[in-house]
C-alpha cells in the first residue's frame, strides 16, 4: 500500500529551514574551517529551496490575485443590466488582465451569425470597425470545438502560421474561449497582441476561461433583461395606444364580469351614462341603470349562457339627469385568451338625439317636399333666388266652402286632409315639388329644384292621377263629402328660392307665371283640367285635349288661352 504524504505548508518549509540555518550556524561555530564544505553545500540546498519557495509563493500569490481580480469582475459585470455597459465592462476587464492589446467580444445575432459587438483597446478605446483584423480561423476553431485556443506566437503555430489572415494583419499573440450559457455558446472572446509573441499563458487562458463563464452568464442576463424592457415597452406603448383607441370610440363601451359587477368603461360611457368612471366602474349594473337593469339583465345572462352575442338591442327608458332616453345596444361574451367566457361586453349608442332629429325630418318632409329637403344646408342656407323654367300647377277643392258651413270643425279638418292628401300624393308621384296648401288648394312645380326634361307632361299626368285618386275617395266617403278638384297648370319663368326673413323661411316660387297658373285653375270646374297654351304646345304630341274659351282674368290685359285636358293619347 502507498502510503500518502500530506502537503507541506510555507510555514512549515520556512521553519524547516530556519532550524536548518541555525544548526549551520552552531556548527561553523563549534567546528570552525573543517565543516566550511559541507555549510557551502547546505547553504546550496537552502537556496534551491528558497528559489522553489519564492516560486511557489509568486505561483500562489499569483493564483490569489486571481481569484481576487474574478471576485471582483463577478461583482463589476453584475453591477449592471444595460447589455452595452456589461460588455464594455467585460472587455476593459479582459484585456487589463490578460495584458492583451486588444480584445474582441462577439455574439451570436438573430440569423445566428457570430458578430463583433464589441471592440477595445489597451488604452480603453473603442476600436474602429475598419481595423476588426482578427484571425477567422481561430474564431472559428473555437466555435466548432468548444474549446479556448492559445497561440503565443502565431507566425510559427503550424496550427496557423500559413492563415492569409494571421500572415497579412501580422497576429503574434492569441487568446480566444468560447462564452457559454448552460452549455449553449452564445459568443467568443478574442484578445491579441500584433507586436509581442508569449504574451499569454496557460494561467491567462485558464483566468479568461473562469472568467468568460461568469461573463456569458451577466451578458445573458443583460440581453434577457433588454429583451424584457423592449417586451414591456411593447407592452407598454400597445397598452397606451389601446387605452387612446378605447377613449376615443364614440360608442361607450361597457365590461362587467360574470356577477355584473362593471370592470371598465370608456369616456363616451361616462357621457352616455352620465355618470364618471370612478362612479361606474366596481358597482353592479343595477346599481348604475336601475331603469335599465329589468330589461338587460335577462338578456346579459342569455349571452353567457349560450356565448351568443345579441346586437341591435334598442330600449327606451328614463334617467334622472336627462329624463326619456333611446339606447341601442349590443351584447358579447367576453372571453379571455383561452376562449374562457369572463364576463360581458355592453357596446352603448345613445340615439336619442338621432331619434329626436328623425322625427323633426319626418314632420318637415310632410311639410316641405322632399326634393326641396334635400336641398337644405343650414351652413350656407341664403334667402334670394334665380330664375327658372318651370310648369306650375294649381289644385283646388270645389264645394268646399259650402260643405265647411254643414260640418263641425274635426270633420272637416279629417275631410280637407284627404283631399290634400290625394293631391299632393299625386304630385309627389310624379317627382313634383309640393310648394304650399293654400287653404283647400294645392300648389306644386316641375322642373326644380331637379331638372325633368318631361316636366310638362309629368304635371298634366299628376292632374289626371289626382282625377282618378277623387273617384276612388268618393266610394269611401258619404256623398255630402264628396267634393272634386279644379286644376289649372302653366309653364312659364319664375323666381324659384328662399323667400322671408332669417327668422322665416319658405322655398317657393313667385312671378307672373305663377299668378297666371292661379288664375287658370280659378276658372275650372269641377274634375276639370284647365292648361295654358305655352304647357300645350310642350304636351300636345302626347295629350289629348281640346281648345277652352279663352280666359279673361283680373291683372291680364289680353285673355289667357287655354286647353281643356282629355287623358293621355295612346
Amino acid at each position: 500500500m502507498v502510503e500518502q504524504t500530506k502537503p507541506v505548508s510555507l510555514q512549515d518549509q520556512t521553519l524547516a529551514l530556519s532550524q536548518r540555518i541555525g544548526k549551520l550556524r552552531s556548527r561553523i561555530q563549534s567546528q570552525g574551517e573543517a565543516a566550511m564544505p559541507e555549510v557551502i553545500q547546505s547553504l546550496g540546498e537552502i537556496e534551491n529551496r528558497l528559489y522553489r519557495l519564492s516560486r511557489l509563493v509568486a505561483s500562489f500569490e499569483e493564483e490569489r490575485q486571481n481569484m481576487i481580480a474574478l471576485a471582483d469582475i463577478s461583482r463589476v459585470v453584475n453591477s449592471s443590466l444595460e447589455l452595452d455597459e456589461v460588455l464594455r465592462i467585460v472587455m476593459d476587464t479582459i484585456v487589463r488582465l490578460t495584458g492583451a492589446e486588444r480584445g474582441f467580444l462577439m455574439l451570436r445575432d438573430e440569423q445566428g451569425e457570430m458578430t463583433i459587438r464589441i471592440a477595445r483597446n489597451w488604452e480603453q478605446e473603442s476600436i474602429n470597425p475598419s481595423e476588426f483584423a482578427i484571425s477567422r480561423t481561430v474564431v472559428r476553431r473555437v466555435i466548432e470545438e468548444g474549446k479556448p485556443v492559445l497561440t503565443t506566437n502565431a507566425q510559427e503555430d503550424p496550427r496557423f502560421g500559413s492563415q492569409e489572415s494571421i500572415i497579412a494583419y501580422n497576429l503574434r499573440s492569441i487568446l480566444c474561449v468560447p462564452l457559454r450559457v448552460k452549455n449553449d455558446l452564445i459568443g467568443v472572446i478574442y484578445a491579441d497582441n500584433r507586436v509581442r509573441s508569449g504574451i499569454f499563458s496557460e494561467a491567462e487562458r485558464d483566468l479568461l476561461t473562469a472568467f468568460a463563464n461568469q461573463a456569458a452568464v451577466a451578458i445573458e442576463n443583460a440581453r434577457l433583461f433588454a429583451s424584457l424592457r423592449h417586451t414591456l415597452s411593447e407592452v407598454t406603448e400597445l397598452k397606451n395606444l389601446m387605452d387612446n383607441v378605447f377613449a376615443s370610440i364614440a360608442s361607450g363601451v361597457v365590461t362587467a364580469d360574470v356577477q355584473d359587477q362593471i370592470t371598465l368603461c370608456n369616456r363616451a360611457a361616462e357621457a352616455i351614462i352620465g355618470r364618471t368612471a370612478t362612479e361606474i366602474i366596481g358597482h353592479r349594473l343595477d346599481e348604475i341603470l336601475p331603469s335599465l337593469a329589468e330589461e338587460i339583465l335577462p338578456r346579459l345572462a342569455i349571452v353567457r349562457q349560450t356565448n351568443e352575442p345579441i346586437i341591435g338591442l334598442e330600449i327606451t327608458h328614463s334617467l334622472p339627469e336627462r329624463g326619456t332616453v333611446d339606447w341601442r345596444l349590443n351584447l358579447s361574451p367576453l372571453k379571455d385568451a383561452d376562449q374562457n367566457t369572463q364576463g360581458v361586453a355592453i357596446v352603448l349608442d345613445d340615439l336619442t338625439e338621432r331619434k329626436r332629429l328623425e322625427a323633426q325630418r319626418r314632420l318637415l318632409e310632410r311639410m316641405v317636399s322632399p326634393a326641396v329637403l334635400d336641398l337644405i344646408d343650414p351652413d350656407s342656407l341664403q334667402i334670394g333666388g334665380q330664375h327658372v323654367d318651370i310648369t306650375i300647377f294649381f289644385a283646388d277643392i270645389r264645394g268646399f266652402t259650402a260643405y265647411s258651413e254643414q260640418q263641425s270643425p274635426e270633420e272637416l279638418v279629417a275631410v280637407l286632409n284627404r283631399y290634400l292628401a290625394a293631391g299632393a300624393e299625386a304630385v309627389l308621384a310624379e317627382e313634383g315639388t309640393v310648394d304650399k296648401f293654400l287653404g283647400d288648394a294645392v300648389m306644386a312645380w316641375f322642373n326644380a329644384p331637379v331638372p325633368q326634361p318631361d316636366h310638362t307632361l309629368r304635371a298634366v299626368r299628376a292632374a289626371l292621377r289626382l282625377r282618378d285618386a277623387i273617384r276612388r275617395l268618393h266610394a269611401e266617403l258619404p256623398p255630402q263629402a264628396r267634393l272634386s278638384f279644379g286644376v289649372g297648370i302653366h309653364y312659364g319663368e319664375a323666381v324659384l328660392g328662399w323667400i322671408g326673413t332669417e327668422k322665416r323661411l319658405e322655398f317657393t316660387a313667385i312671378g307672373d307665371a305663377v299668378n297666371t297658373a292661379k288664375r287658370i285653375q280659378e276658372n275650372s270646374a269641377r274634375d276639370q283640367i284647365l292648361i295654358s297654351k305655352e304647357a300645350y304646345e310642350r304636351v300636345k304630341d302626347v295629350v289629348e285635349a281640346q281648345p277652352y274659351a279663352p280666359l279673361r282674368v283680373k291683372g291680364k290685359h289680353d285673355p289667357i288661352d287655354v286647353y281643356e285636358v282629355i287623358g293621355l293619347k295612346e
